[in-house]
């Protein structure tokens, strides 16, 4: 599908902000977006790059009375050397395509969506910061737009995308977060939307991550949704835990995200001889492992932190220090190793960046 890209005007074009210590996550936004149009009848058609800014949707469309609606998070970033190169593209567009699919959704075509956000990018180059730790991080967005009430698969949709230059997603940087094991309310359950990328399900965490924040805790933990007994995964991140000296994390279900930055630890860290265990994780043996010394670390991946040390679990009304409380040697490990591949300081034998130009 050609792609148009249509004119900046010189008013509407804005600098790229001078303070990357200042960019914050997700709160300045660059100067063009990509777009596509679907219907029933056309299909996929009118795949552009635009000037950013508001989109004009009917008060009756479908996405704002019955959710229709899908998102990614993917980053690019600007190595020493002048090139610009994104993590794992490819895994985005697959799980992008799995979240439409349980959302009654059309797929995007992959060569749409990696070929578009890879013009974008090209276009805002210049958007891209190049201080450690900062990175552009890219928003892929598709929704309901057709202009109908009543509960049935929209025949109209609107793929979007837009670009967000940031800095750390916590204000503590990579400094160990404090973690709030929610024991009633529910995310997802199996069956449900849990392993979508879809905006309920975080519209369904913000009340217990409002009560988390009022308690000190910057996240929720996840239990599953049937006994609130396994763990499952972090309001915006996949749990693993260092038990033993093994890295352990819970089975993917469909009650939660798979993750791409999961999957990377995982196989990154049996090219590097940690050894590493898949099972279910119940909260009172994880618990009691925390207080005897068994579990040692713990950290958090997704695409906006990367990789998060946990320094502290509260359960009911008590806290529980994993470890010295501080960042653990095999977090620090797999962080540097991941971040290190991902701004090309270190050798990309997995073959996961996706170089941009």
């Amino acid at each position: 599908m050609a792609i148009r890209v249509e004119p900046l005007p010189e008013k509407r074009r804005k600098a790229p902000p001078s303070d990357q210590a200042g960019l914050g996550f997700g709160q300045i936004f660059t100067n063009r977006m990509l777009k596509a149009e679907w219907d029933v009848h056309r299909g996929w058609h009118d795949a552009r790059i635009e000037p950013y800014g508001p989109l004009a949707l009917d008060p009756a469309a479908k996405v704002f009375h019955y959710g229709q609606e899908v998102f990614e998070g993917l980053k690019a970033y600007r190595w020493q050397d002048g090139r610009v190169a994104m993590f794992r593209p490819q895994m985005n567009a697959a799980r992008f395509n799995r979240s439409a699919a349980r959302l009654a959704l059309p797929e995007v075509p992959e060569n749409l969506f990696l070929e578009g956000i890879d013009a974008l990018v090209r276009l805002e180059e210049d958007w891209i910061p190049s201080a450690a730790g900062t990175s552009l991080y890219i928003r892929p967005t598709l929704i309901a737009v057709e202009p109908r009430l009543g509960v049935s698969p929209a025949d109209q949709c609107l793929f979007f995308v837009i670009l967000s230059p940031v800095g750390a997603y916590y204000a503590a940087g990579f400094n160990p977060v404090r973690i709030l094991v929610e024991d009633y309310y529910v995310r997802a359950v199996p069956g449900g939307t849990g392993t979508a990328k879809t905006g309920g399900n975080y519209a369904s965490s913000l009340v217990a991550g409002r009560k988390a924040k009022e308690r000190g805790f910057e996240q929720v933990l996840w239990l599953d949704g049937i006994r609130r007994r396994y763990v499952e995964e972090v309001g915006a991140m996949n749990i693993f835990f260092v038990i033993d000296g093994a890295l352990v994390t819970p089975p993917l279900t469909d009650s939660f995200l798979a993750g791409v930055t999961r999957d990377s630890v995982l196989e990154l860290a049996e090219t590097l001889g940690i050894p590493v265990t898949v099972r279910p994780v119940e909260i009172d043996d994880l618990l009691a492992g925390v207080r005897s010394g068994r579990v040692s670390e713990a950290f958090g991946t997704g695409t906006a932190a990367v990789i998060s040390p946990v320094g502290v679990l509260g359960y009911k009304d008590e806290i529980f220090t994993i470890g010295s409380g501080d960042v653990g040697p095999m977090t620090r490990r797999l962080y540097d190793e991941v971040t290190g591949i991902q701004c090309g300081r270190l050798p990309d034998s997995l073959g996961w960046m996706h170089e941009v130009r």
